[in-house]
């Protein structure tokens, strides 16, 4: 069975109703899609990838990665897309380093995505519209600030890229640009 994106939402929505966990699926989703593209590869497999993967978070935090294991093999879903999913947990939750590509890129971006909604959400505009990378930047300086988002994993995940953080930072905002509205980070740009 290959999932589809509107599989992928039902699972993610029936195991979280935390709206901003929601956000965050649809926003490590539109990364994941957005480096698919970038790359050559498939933005469907990538992108639901992306969107289910914290899917245990809200109800088993204390086992986050397993959980979702058992929900996705119960789901009947490709091995490969649960070994990408559960290759985010690495050095976390889980002994399974990113190899590929993709599992890489969620690996960077997922803690990422979280940085850059922080920022976006302290701007008086609110928005990731108007934003660059040079405004997460100076957040990632200041421990005390989004102190939950590692920013290790962050900058290993970079490297295992071959890209400089900035530019990590920039293809993430561009990507969250793109479901702005769906996540709350349209707000109010040229406030």
């Amino acid at each position: 069975m290959t999932p589809t994106r509107e599989q992928a939402f039902a699972l993610l929505t029936q195991h979280t109703k935390n709206e901003r966990l929601v956000w965050h699926g649809l926003s490590v989703e539109a990364v994941m899609r957005h480096f698919a593209k970038k790359w050559g590869e498939d933005e469907e497999k990538w992108g639901v990838i992306g969107l289910v993967h914290d899917l245990d978070w809200e109800m088993y935090p204390e086992q986050h990665c397993e959980k979702t294991k058992e929900i996705l093999e119960a789901e009947e879903w490709p091995d490969d897309y649960i070994r990408s999913i559960l290759s985010h947990g690495w050095g976390l939750v889980t002994d399974i380093k990113p190899e590929h590509q993709m599992e890489k890129a969620l690996f960077a971006t997922d803690e990422l995505t979280g940085l850059v909604t922080a920022t976006a959400l302290m701007r008086p505009s609110k928005s990731v519209l108007d934003m660059t990378a040079k405004s997460v930047k100076k957040k990632w300086k200041q421990q005390s600030f989004a102190a939950g988002v590692n920013r290790e994993i962050i900058q290993q995940g970079a490297e295992m890229l071959g890209m400089e953080i900035g530019e990590l930072i920039t293809e993430t905002i561009e990507a969250m640009r793109t479901v702005a509205a769906e996540i709350g980070l349209e707000g109010e740009p040229g406030v």
